[in-house]
């Protein structure tokens, strides 16, 4: 399947920067003193291009596909996992259905290329590559085609989708491996810096796990281009994922970002095309071993820090009703002249006046 890279223009616009700086300045507060929220309003109003942006059906989507490196014991949990979550997604016993549920945001599972075969349902599209990737230590995780594949499967959902924002979730036992992989050849770093726990591995077993991975990149010396590195290394879930970005940041949708699985697949796709980086908001910094190296190699400020490494979209949608503050903090807050309140300087000014 052939993949269209989509056009992503630069949506820097001083102008309406200015403007919307001048209505957040000019609110019922002291300059700034709503911190990232403030930066979040522009932000959000940038992508919009509105000086009264209003977020509409949000959509997560929780990405799911199985890899073959798992089978190498780099995760926890048996790969049997994924699919029994994605079954716990569908019935809304997840933490991210909850959540979702809880805010009214729109949930898609995605098979991408899960190892299981499931019976059609609301909820659950079938864009499954194959079942599982390959084991990345033998041979690329996907061939050229697959990965081209993966990525017009992530754009063309995308295109069906509601909504202006768009909130990432994934789904796959051994998907941090591939996410490491992706931002150490990506970013230079130390494999070993991109490393953590996963799903819960103990010191010794993480240490076995960066072993495994320096293996798999002196395995692939040549994948060095963002596509070549996301076939050797990646997940389906992760190539359906970098599509979905690409295509939601053609868009203009706001593009909500979980954690290190979801902050891997954004860091691809801003290799690809930089602009994707202006439709982000990040939604949390993971307690992965990691994540916080490629925030700052994205330099990109998250709205929370939970200590979090859940994974789903679950910090996306904990994150969720900050995007919808920032928005209502926008269109509905009075300034100083339409409440009648006098600023710092007038009040200075009285004050001299009346000495």
């Amino acid at each position: 399947m052939p993949f269209a890279m989509p056009a992503i223009d630069d949506i820097a616009q001083p102008a309406l920067a200015a403007r919307l700086q001048h209505l957040l300045d000019n609110k019922t507060k002291p300059v700034g003193s709503l911190g990232q929220i403030e930066r979040l309003a522009q932000r959000i109003g940038l992508v919009l291009g509105s000086e009264a942006p209003v977020l509409k059906d949000p959509q997560l989507v929780v990405f799911a596909g199985d890899h073959g490196l798992a089978a190498r014991g780099v995760s926890a949990y048996p790969s049997d996992v994924t699919w029994q979550m994605v079954e716990n997604f569908l019935s809304g016993g997840a933490a991210v259905s909850v959540l979702a549920r809880q805010h009214g945001i729109g949930l898609t599972v995605v098979d991408c290329g899960v190892r299981h075969d499931f019976a059609p349902r609301p909820g659950l599209v079938i864009s499954k590559i194959a079942p599982g990737t390959a084991d990345a230590l033998e041979e690329p995780a996907m061939t050229p085609a697959q990965c081209r594949a993966a990525l017009s499967g992530g754009a063309a959902l995308v295109e069906e989708l509601p909504g202006n924002a768009l909130l990432l979730g994934e789904m796959g036992i051994g998907n941090t491996s591939s996410a490491s992989l992706l931002m150490s050849r990506v970013t230079g770093l130390d494999v070993g810096d991109c490393t953590g726990a996963g799903t819960g591995l103990d010191a010794d077993a993480v240490q076995r796990k960066i072993g495994i991975l320096k293996s798999v990149l002196a395995r692939h010396p040549d994948a060095k281009t963002p596509l070549d590195v996301l076939a050797a290394f990646g997940g389906f879930e992760i190539a359906t994922m970098v599509g979905a970005v690409l295509q939601a940041a053609s868009e203009r949708r706001v593009i909500v970002v979980d954690g290190f699985i979801a902050t891997s697949a954004v860091l691809v796709a801003s290799k690809l095309q930089p602009a994707v980086l202006q439709r982000c908001v990040f939604a949390h910094r993971s307690g992965e071993r990691g994540h916080a190296l490629m925030l700052s190699h994205l330099k990109a400020e998250p709205l929370l820090d939970l200590g979090m490494r859940l994974g789903e979209g679950s910090g996306a949608a904990l994150a969720w009703p900050l995007l919808m503050s920032a928005c209502a903090i926008l269109r509905e807050m009075a300034s100083f002249e339409s409440a009648g309140v006098s600023r710092q300087d007038e009040a200075s000014t009285t004050a001299q006046s009346q000495a």
